[in-house]
């Protein structure tokens, strides 16, 4: 069997240190910084010829930079002889734009970064929660997306939830909403209906379910700016909620969201390690993180050991 071997770019270290940890071994030995003038610069310093190898890097931002480094590294690795290549992305920039919305003149970026990265010589994907779970039919090489909900399951369990009621932010999240409401105690579940007049702008227009009363926990994917779950956490509480929780997995927090969150009426934000926190979300007592690692080590090894992924998430 083919020696594993972990690598990881500047994106996500600590995240990448602590998957290491969990598989009992050190990260490759690899230079990846930049040229004077700013382009990337990667060095392999350690043989991997015919190795089975997992580069760790997420492609938020600054998201161009993290991308460039991940498919320059691939290119090294592939001329250095690697055996198999596969990009561990837990969180997949530019995932968002995956179709043509009313034939709209826009890319679909998504697509554009599957081929960039299949022609670079990847072998494997392994993401966590894509924005869009069909992203996976724009790689030609096996994609395997895994899921938060488990650790973040674990962690609404360990509460003391009053009459929790699982709340959809959107429409587009019912089914990732009802997946967590059958695990959480086949507990209730409220969709919020809102309108967005452009780009990071959301208007809550109405919800659908009772939430008087209860403890809400309000369930997504990532958090951008922090203005939709802001304004959802508004709502619920307009409406008799006694508590919110937002859960996530990917915390982008861009824009004015330590802003939006400190002024929120959310209770915590429950967000995973995908992405580094800024030292100002982190200064906040409302934002808690937990880690995949041990979830991403274990795929990592499942994969290293041509096991089955899938059987990770049978209950």
């Amino acid at each position: 069997m083919p020696d594993m071997k972990l690598f990881a770019g500047n994106a996500i270290p600590e995240l990448a240190q602590r998957v290491a940890n969990r598989l009992y071994t050190n990260l490759g030995d690899a230079a990846v910084g930049r040229f004077s003038d700013g382009e990337v610069s990667v060095q392999i310093n350690e043989n991997v010829r015919g190795g089975d190898i997992f580069i760790i890097q997420s492609t938020c931002a600054p998201t161009n930079d993290n991308l460039m480094e991940l498919v320059v590294m691939v290119d090294a690795l592939r001329r250095a002889s690697a055996g198999r290549i596969t990009a561990v992305i837990p969180y997949f920039g530019y995932a968002r734009q995956d179709r043509r919305v009313r034939s709209a003149r826009v890319p679909i970026t998504a697509k554009v970064v599957a081929d960039f990265l299949s022609s670079v010589g990847v072998d494997r994907v392994l993401t966590v929660d894509l924005h869009a779970e069909q992203i996976q039919g724009f790689f030609d090489v096996p994609v395997d997306n895994v899921f938060g909900s488990p650790i973040l399951l674990e962690d609404m369990l360990q509460k003391e939830l009053e009459n929790p009621i699982v709340v959809s932010p959107d429409i587009g999240g019912v089914v990732r909403a009802r997946a967590i409401a059958k695990l959480l105690n086949d507990t209730d579940m409220a969709i919020i209906d809102k309108r967005r007049p452009r780009a990071n702008v959301s208007q809550v227009m109405h919800i659908i379910g009772d939430v008087a009363g209860r403890d809400c926990v309000l369930v997504d994917d990532m958090i951008d700016t922090g203005g939709t779950l802001c304004k959802a956490a508004e709502a619920l509480k307009e409406r008799g909620a006694k508590r919110v929780f937002a859960y996530a997995t990917h915390p982008i927090f861009s824009g004015n969201a330590v802003d939006n969150i400190k002024n929120s009426v959310i209770d915590e934000v429950v967000v995973c390690d995908t992405i580094p926190l800024s030292a100002e979300i982190k200064a906040l007592n409302k934002v808690r993180t937990l880690t995949l690692s041990g979830m991403l080590a274990e795929a990592i090894r499942r994969i290293s050991n041509e096991e089955s992924i899938s059987a990770m998430f049978e209950h």
